[in-house]
């Protein structure tokens, strides 16, 4: 499988792109600054991009089998379109060059389904990041794509261990985190599980 990651320098993104090529996975990184990805392999291609720039994701999308998107806000908690817009700029991208496949990386918390108290007060802190999200996933949902939408609950630097709980109406029950490389790890695995297409999923361990 081809797959081109957009945000693949990003905390999970790295992490998809190495994946990937362990899986032998051919991978096109684009990112903005090449200089970022500190190996080669000869089933990676680097493509120096902006997400915000329609023409140069439309161009780096050509060939590809799938698209992972891990992209992230550069505004943190403040309000913000720039997951929407660079998402928009995706899917034309794709239906230019007629690629259906997609795996976007949202949040848990952009359909409201973190419980309790706690829940309600993480969905409130990151209410901006979660309403752009939602624009995104919007926006791929309502373009008759194959997508696989990945709801991670909170993102840590722990180690792989490819052991976490799926949701598929909410999140995993009694859990708070995810180590991003088991993200990573989810979005492989259902690039290629067809029971993951068309389907949102919230992950945690």
């Amino acid at each position: 499988m081809k797959i081109i990651v957009f945000g693949a320098t990003g905390g999970v993104g790295q992490y998809v792109v190495k994946q990937a090529l362990e899986k032998g996975f051919e991978v096109t990184a684009f990112v903005r600054t090449p200089s970022k990805i500190e190996f080669t392999h000869e089933m990676l291609n680097i493509v120096q991009g902006d997400a915000f720039n329609k023409e140069e994701v439309t161009a780096a999308i050509a060939g590809h089998d799938a698209v992972v998107s891990c992209l992230g806000s550069s505004q943190g908690m403040k309000k913000s379109t720039e997951l929407e817009e660079m998402t928009k700029n995706i899917v034309a991208g794709m239906q230019a060059h007629h690629v259906k496949r997609i795996v976007y990386t949202a949040s848990a918390g952009i359909n409201k389904e973190i419980p309790g108290i706690s829940g309600k007060v993480i969905m409130k802190m990151l209410k901006n990041a979660l309403m752009d999200h939602r624009k995104a996933v919007d926006c791929i949902e309502a373009h008759e794509l194959n997508f696989t939408i990945v709801r991670p609950l909170g993102l840590t630097n722990d180690a792989l261990t490819g052991k976490y709980r799926e949701s598929k109406t909410g999140v995993p029950e009694k859990s708070r985190t995810i180590p991003r490389a088991d993200v990573a790890h989810f979005i492989i695995k259902a690039l290629s599980d067809e029971q993951y297409e068309n389907s949102s999923i919230g992950i945690a361990t």
